[in-house]
């Protein structure tokens, strides 16, 4: 529960922070981050409830991921990576 933002953690007061400050650099990024934080919110929330709980809820039909996508997701974020880690590979 700690990877989500509740009000004890770190992590709420990083992402207002973070928020905040994106909003007054320019105000239309307030829909995308919004949008953003919604989606990783429901997601690390069915994460939780898959895991601790032991099953998907009933009206979620998600089919079993297949090694195909575990390449595909690992062929995306190493590249992501590489340039979050060395920003100089840009310019």
């Amino acid at each position: 529960l700690s990877n989500l933002g509740l009000p004890p953690t770190v992590n709420l007061f990083g992402e207002l922070m973070i928020i905040s400050s994106m909003f007054y650099w320019a105000k239309t990024t307030i829909l995308l981050t919004g949008l953003t934080t919604l989606i990783t919110a429901s997601y690390t929330l069915y994460v939780l409830l898959t895991t601790q709980r032991n099953k998907a809820p009933n009206h979620l039909n998600i089919p079993p991921s297949h090694t195909r996508e575990h390449l595909l997701m690992a062929l995306h974020s190493l590249p992501l990576g590489l340039l979050i880690t060395h920003p100089n590979l840009l310019f």
